[in-house]
């Protein structure tokens, strides 16, 4: 009976480690997959023209996406320097300050934030900023994302800190240390590389959005002078590229595509490696 029982255990175990074993492979071959149809199909345009040189005008061939690799860089700074710092101390105060029923209502909403669709944040941000100024541009498209970038900033910052031992805190404040300069100068530094790995995991995460730019930064051809201006960025170009009838820019969406999909994994694995380097201690 022992023996059976053994035996039946002996195979559950064999085959839940078969199936597990077959979904990784199935994961990494999904990935694998995506970046080599993304290479296939958009290696034909990826020339140093692409990363310097301004689109064509419709119907010639060549060119390149070099204002829109630039002004996804503006608006993700837009959106790093807005969704960060408010993240960071809305996080900070969510796991050092806040009671716990003001603790429960505020994890509850920063979780209702991070699941409003973003097209909903691109409407609201038009709203809030297009609207007003009467003409889309970079800083519109930044306040979108970093309004994205703050629910995961929130409850990224209160994991990692709430990670970090009481007994930092402890010993801290018995030196005579007050709670703000506990918090500044022993806790964030010894949760410093999940942070960091966190916010630039975020950042990963709102690279790619489209339907917010659609209503904040909108687009341009040309360069885009300032922070107030219609900016080009990776993901709408690829958007407006793959619905054009034109086959020349179906290839430069591909080659866009890639180098997006490449940005954000380069951003992934610095992460990983970051967090692999000093994660913050466990508690005690």
């Amino acid at each position: 009976m022992v023996m059976e029982i053994s035996g039946h255990r002996r195979l559950t175990n064999s085959v839940m480690l078969t199936l597990s074993g077959l979904c990784t492979v199935l994961v990494i071959s999904v990935l694998f997959f995506i970046l080599g149809y993304l290479l296939w199909h958009g290696g034909k345009s990826l020339n140093l023209a692409f990363f310097t040189r301004l689109p064509k005008p419709s119907g010639e061939t060549g060119g390149g996406m070099a204002n829109a690799i630039v002004g996804s860089g503006k608006v993700l700074l837009v959106a790093t320097l807005i969704g960060v710092p408010i993240g960071f101390l809305a996080g900070v105060y969510l796991a050092e300050y806040s009671g716990k029923a003001f603790a429960f209502t505020l994890r509850y909403t920063v979780d209702l934030l991070n699941g409003v669709p973003s097209i909903v944040i691109g409407i609201v941000a038009y709203a809030l900023v297009v609207e007003p100024m009467k003409h889309f541009s970079a800083l519109a498209g930044g306040v979108a994302l970093g309004i994205m970038m703050i629910p995961i900033a929130v409850r990224t910052t209160e994991e990692f800190l709430r990670a970090v031992p009481n007994s930092l805190r402890e010993g801290a404040m018995a030196l005579g240390a007050t709670k703000a300069q506990t918090i500044f100068t022993v806790v964030v530094p010894a949760a410093i590389s999940g942070l960091t790995s966190g916010m630039m995991l975020n950042l990963a995460r709102v690279a790619g959005e489209t339907a917010p730019l659609l209503f904040t930064a909108l687009g341009n051809m040309f360069w885009s002078h300032g922070w107030l201006q219609p900016t080009a960025t990776l993901p709408v170009m690829i958007y407006n590229y793959a619905i054009s009838p034109e086959e020349d820019l179906h290839q430069q969406a591909w080659a866009a595509g890639f180098v997006l999909l490449a940005l954000v994994l380069v951003i992934n694995v610095t992460a990983r490696m970051v967090i692999a380097r000093g994660p913050a201690s466990s508690r005690r």
